[in-house]
């Protein structure tokens, strides 16, 4: 094209170049600047090269196109307009670099004659978010912007996954005009569907001809994937995994190990790490010990480490890595699997002695339920299934916004995970967690509806507190009622009042059976189970489990 670029024309540039770069689903959060945009993502999505999601809120906009770049393991991207609308974006941003998420920002702009004149929605955006993509481009008003986003999808900062951020200014007119319309046609035939792709060669497990041996375990945290496992198994290593590291399976993989590492954890000699663990004290003060060897497995840059800043060898290539952790001995990986096997026995025990529904009961229900996608929500939900989540079962892919472990975004974040692929999902969150995100609920009658039921621990309040210091703290009488307004931050919100007024089904369950049976049907739509729980009990039920386990343990 020669001369300066129409509006319309510029937005439909950029719409073809996200295409190009792999995106299939854009979130639309509607706007007047964005206008450009919509009208371009319109004749895209009828000619089948892209699908369209509309939320109100900004914010939910942001979570629904990371869910969808995370479940559908590929980039997605967020429209919005101009001014405070970008900034609503900044808590997805943060996410997405944390976790490397390709999540891809369009946000609409102000021409460069405007700025600096008080005109109406106009700030500074190019910037925004202070460091979190790892690439970003200003494209002024009349300009193409293939070229900008093409280099934007080829070359992010250091060769690492994460957010990008691409700000399009766009002049008057912003509607197709007479010279200009909008191709409106249906193209024929149904859109192209993509396929994960499978592992290549140079990602399979070798096992180096002459191992060592060696008191090594394998820490599966956030986004490990499936390798974490293989490589225990083929080194015949403990696998101490995770719930989203989805590498919570096979014979390797021990249950309750946090509470295993007080006892066992003194005889490790080597740890290799695979992902980002970010859930457990025990396993943290592990990986800071000078006495133990660590090496993590880097094959690709990511954005949570820097060089320099960890204690562990960066290793890229797995025979390197079996060279490193050599090949556990038998009697190794079965004092680890006995271990398992009587935490898992003494937390059963608990369990079955504990009157009504709790925490770790409902997460191990969810997980034994859960043939589809799970998400799971920060704080005690993430926690309690990773201490009860048997390895004998796996969901289809477990998902968790652990970049930044914030309670924010998680039903939008959910829905885009049951969006991406059309498979039906399941969210495990507390009570302020799906109060944090209520606008997720809400969607526009012209939108697809995800398959997703919302499983809330309701314990009106912030539970995970119960369990560290400030519970302690909590038990004197001369702090109870500050522990609990500043942390217990009680509430009484009607979840099923709420759910109502966003046309979502709600269901309370009380009991093991109901649950049991609510969790067996199949998911279709959308729904709320609601399971009450007590918080205050949350204390001693974790220092019982505690007891149980060392008590079930003779390592000699």
């Amino acid at each position: 094209m020669t001369g300066p670029l129409t509006s319309l024309q510029s937005a439909r540039s950029a719409v073809a170049a996200l295409a190009a770069g792999g995106v299939q689903d854009v979130v639309l959060a509607p706007g007047s600047r964005s206008a450009p945009l919509a009208y371009a993502l319109a004749e895209a999505e009828l000619q089948h090269r892209i699908r369209v999601h509309v939320r109100i809120d900004e914010r939910a906009a942001g979570f629904l196109a990371l869910g969808l770049a995370r479940g559908g393991h590929r980039p997605a991207a967020v429209v919005t307009t101009s001014g405070t609308a970008v900034g609503e974006l900044v808590p997805a941003v943060m996410e997405a670099h944390h976790a490397a998420v390709p999540l891809v920002v369009l946000s609409a702009d102000r021409p460069a004659e405007l700025h600096g004149t008080g005109a109406n929605q106009t700030t500074v955006q190019p910037g925004l978010f202070s460091g979190f993509p790892v690439a970003e481009a200003n494209v002024e008003a009349g300009e193409d912007p293939a070229g900008a986003i093409a280099e934007a999808f080829a070359a992010p900062s250091g060769g690492a996954t994460g957010p990008i951020h691409i700000n399009l200014q766009f002049r008057d007119p912003l509607v197709p005009g007479i010279e200009d319309p909008l191709g409106l046609e249906p193209a024929a035939g149904p859109a192209a569907v993509s396929t994960v792709p499978e592992p290549g060669e140079d990602e399979r497990v070798r096992v180096p001809a002459e191992p060592g041996t060696a008191r090594t375990v394998v820490i599966a945290g956030d986004g490990a994937g499936e390798i974490a496992a293989l490589f225990a198994r083929r080194a015949g290593l403990p696998l101490l995994a995770e719930p989203s590291s989805n590498a919570r399976f096979g014979p390797n993989a021990v249950v309750a190990y946090r509470l295993l590492l007080e006892q066992l954890g003194p005889r490790i000699q080597r740890v290799v790490v695979f992902g980002r663990p970010t859930l457990s004290r025990p396993v943290a003060a592990l990986l800071a010990r000078p006495d133990v060897q660590r090496a993590i497995y880097l094959p690709r840059p990511v954005n949570w480490f820097r060089p320099g800043r960890r204690q562990e060898t960066v290793i890229t290539d797995l025979t390197a890595l079996f060279a490193f952790s050599g090949t556990g001995s038998a009697a190794w990986l079965k004092l680890w699997q006995d271990a398992s096997a009587a935490a898992q026995r003494a937390l059963q025990s608990v369990l079955d002695r504990e009157p009504g529904l709790t925490g770790l009961r409902v997460a191990q229900l969810v997980w034994e339920h859960t043939d589809g996608n799970l998400v799971v929500g920060s704080s005690n939900p993430v926690r309690d299934l990773d201490l009860i989540a048997a390895p004998a079962r796996h969901p289809l892919d477990v998902y968790a916004n652990r970049g930044l472990a914030g309670i924010d975004g998680m039903i939008s974040t959910a829905s885009g995970v049951a969006l991406a692929n059309g498979i039906p999902t399941r969210l495990l969150a507390g009570d302020l967690t799906f109060l944090h995100d209520a606008g997720g609920l809400l969607v526009p009658r012209t939108e697809t509806e995800p398959d997703l039921q919302v499983v809330v621990l309701n314990d009106t309040g912030g539970g995970i507190f119960s369990v560290l210091e400030h519970g302690a703290l909590g038990e004197q009488p001369e702090y109870a009622e500050l522990v609990e307004r500043f942390f217990g931050t009680p509430h009484d919100a009607d979840l099923a009042a709420l759910a109502a007024g966003y046309g979502v089904r709600h269901q309370l369950v009380t009991s093991d059976a109901e649950l049991d049976a609510a969790l067996a049907a199949p998911i279709s739509g959308r729904s709320v189970l609601e399971v009450p729980v007590q918080r205050h009990g949350l204390r001693r039920l974790h220092a019982a489990v505690r007891n149980a386990v060392q008590g079930a343990l003779d390592v000699g």
